[in-house]
């Protein structure tokens, strides 16, 4: 199988009583960050419909260069990250009419694996935007810090000098993640990286964790056993470090094919849910014996297997696609790890999976995006909606008067009426 070059960047599961706690959640139509206010692909705050459209009204649409990187709302403004040329250019946009209202560019000289040519330059990383502070990360590893206001920049940090490779193989794609004030990104590359902690203020070091280099998928930040800590896939292992000092928690071995682990973890009732290339969806449970955690594994599913595409969690269910068969859409209790349902296979390549107001919103990466019911019962597709004309790798947003959906070069807002 020929290695895939990655957009994956990653998981507000709810606070329930008993849950881990992962990150607040932004106010309602706030999409901040990777995968939403929470970073779990759900979007808490859709309202419900009684039905929904045959189709999806144009509103407006923009050249914006190419890249994975998903779009990110805060109020009346959208802001995106790509690349026009040989520049990475970060802009901030009007919601309601796609008017532009700043733009920053700087020069990024990049060489694509060759097995990644397919994908472009990017950059795969989707910023985050926290306390007036917008993040970007580079294809090759650079981390800026730009005012979300009128686009000054506040800092820059750049790795190729503390580490063999200044990112992956196939490009950085991991997105980062803000937590108490400091930035959280996993930098360098294959076999000398380093999951670090900067003051989001000033770009200042707080603390590194030097075990491994980084994969392609984002860090998530969970509280387990009164400890709050950051889980990721790095390189060669699933590793969670304490999200105040960096010290390593616990660490699970790892390996994919190609070195591509690409899926965001995501928590559910005290487990860490995790998988990748050809690897079956487990559950483990971090568990804190005397002054140190181990990992129990809960449950493993061999029935699936997620390789590009992260899950998402709704109702105490996983729903998301499984490469076996072509491409499966499936449905999983998160408790359990027991299959609730699957569907024909040859169904998707990849996809960015979304939940919201009982649906999902499955974008497929040729342009298209079904509606289906958040059903544990079947796969019941609602609706079918073209929504590019070219390839969508990147995470679509979902809000209550539409979707902004990243294709090749263009950023479109479609209107749900």
């Amino acid at each position: 199988m020929r290695p895939r070059a990655l957009f994956l960047v990653v998981p507000v599961a709810c606070c329930l009583s008993g849950w881990p706690r992962l990150d607040a959640a932004s106010p309602s139509g706030d999409w901040p960050q990777w995968r939403g206010p929470a970073r779990d692909g759900l979007a808490s705050g859709l309202t419900p419909k009684a039905s929904w459209p045959e189709t999806l009204t144009p509103g407006w649409k923009l050249k914006v260069g190419t890249g994975h990187s998903s779009p990110i709302v805060s109020g009346d403004r959208v802001y995106q990250f790509s690349r026009e040329g040989e520049n990475e250019v970060v802009r901030a946009l009007d919601l309601a009419s796609g008017r532009e209202l700043w733009r920053q560019a700087y020069p990024v000289a990049y060489e694509m694996n060759p097995a990644a040519s397919d994908h472009g330059k990017g950059p795969k990383s989707t910023p985050v935007l926290a306390d007036g502070r917008l993040v970007t990360f580079g294809i090759t590893g650079v981390l800026s810090a730009w005012n979300a206001a009128d686009g000054r920049l506040l800092w820059r940090k750049s790795f190729e000098t503390s580490h063999r490779a200044s990112s992956p193989a196939f490009g950085a794609a991991m997105s980062p993640v803000v937590e108490s004030g400091r930035v959280i990104a996993h930098v360098g590359g294959d076999g000398d990286g380093a999951l670090v902690s900067l003051d989001a203020a000033s770009g200042a070091p707080v603390w590194s964790w030097k075990g491994d280099g980084p994969g392609y998928a984002s860090p998530v930040v969970a509280t387990f056993e009164g400890v709050r800590q950051v889980v990721t896939q790095s390189q060669n292992a699933l590793v969670a470090v304490a999200a105040d000092t960096g010290a390593l928690l616990w660490k699970l071995p790892l390996r994919t094919p190609y070195e591509q682990n690409s899926v965001t973890p995501i928590v559910s009732g005290g487990l860490v849910v995790y998988s990748g290339l050809d690897l079956p969806l487990t559950a483990a449970r971090p568990v804190k014996k005397g002054a140190a955690f181990t990992l129990e594994t809960a449950w493993t599913n061999p029935d699936v297997a997620s390789y590009l595409s992260t899950p998402v969690l709704d109702g105490g269910r996983l729903y998301g696609l499984s490469h076996r068969k072509k491409g499966q859409w499936f449905c999983v209790d998160a408790a359990s790890g027991r299959t609730l349902w699957l569907s024909d296979g040859r169904k998707a390549e990849s996809a960015a999976i979304l939940a919201g107001a009982g649906v999902l919103f499955l974008l497929d990466t040729d342009g298209s995006m079904t509606l289906a019911a958040a059903d544990p019962a079947a796969f019941r597709p609602l609706r079918k909606w073209s929504v590019a004309s070219s390839a969508t790798w990147a995470h679509p947003v979902v809000l209550d008067t539409g979707l902004l959906v990243k294709d090749v070069d263009s950023l479109a807002f479609l209107r749900i009426k």
